[in-house]
């Protein structure tokens, strides 16, 4: 598997259970309703979780545009690899929306709050002020893509030996999900954190194009907000990690 596909991959599979966890909470009728930002915040650690475990020995699964950003502006990442990874992420978390919206379709249809509806697929801020939920999106993420730069799995050398890898493995992945889970719980209040422009931007465009039921606009004044606030707050995770190297 392809690293391009390895991102559409784990990208699927992390707007598919993130934004699921938010369809369970939100939809009417579902066995989740109403089950509390605990629980999101630990479906969305989880979600990365899985998409990280499918995509990282693969592609080194970035699966946020925000991310592969950052990585570059570090000098981690090849900038000539940086479209094709997004473009890669986009694909892959619009084939997860569409799996959500056949899981969820009768619960869809039976919701009648029509925020609610939104706000399955897009975050929306707490309050309402774009110049400060802009700062929230890009602390957020600076965060989130700070911490990542300084992740490293467990190496082991030996003199005499080759061909011969060890790692964590799976395990590598507990560490994002965890700094996903503290920034959902510490941060994430104001916005909802998308801290991921393809996880708000493609759920916002799918919101648009299916058939839901009953819905209300994309509030798409308020779309460059988790859209262009991520893509800052990782670029400077990425200066400052150069920096301090």
């Amino acid at each position: 598997m392809s690293a391009f596909v390895a991102e559409i991959v784990g990208s699927m599979i992390l707007l598919l259970l993130g934004n699921g966890v938010n369809a369970n909470v939100s939809l009417k009728n579902t066995l989740g309703n109403d089950g509390g930002w605990l629980l999101v915040n630990f479906g969305w650690g989880l979600a990365v979780f899985c998409g990280v475990i499918i995509a990282g020995p693969i592609s080194g699964a970035h699966l946020n545009p925000a991310v592969t950003v950052g990585l570059a502006v570090a000098g981690k990442f090849p900038w000539a690899d940086v479209g094709p990874y997004i473009l890669a992420q986009c694909i892959g978390g619009a084939i997860g929306i569409v799996l959500l919206w056949l899981s969820y379709m009768d619960h869809f249809k039976a919701t009648t709050d029509l925020d609610a509806k939104l706000g399955t697929f897009s975050t929306g801020p707490a309050m309402r002020n774009p110049i400060m939920n802009f700062i929230s999106e890009a602390i957020a993420t600076f965060v989130l893509v700070f911490v990542i730069l300084y992740i490293a799995g467990a190496e082991v050398s030996a003199t005499g030996i080759s061909d011969a890898n060890i790692g964590l493995g799976s395990v590598g992945a507990i560490p994002v999900a965890l700094l996903v889970v503290v920034i959902g719980m510490a941060l994430g209040g104001s916005t909802g954190y998308s801290i991921n422009p393809m996880r708000d931007f493609i759920p916002r465009v799918m919101h648009s194009i299916l058939p839901i039921g009953e819905k209300r606009d994309g509030d798409w004044g308020y779309s460059w907000v988790p859209t262009i606030g991520p893509f800052v707050g990782g670029a400077i995770a990425g200066l400052v990690y150069m920096m301090l190297g």
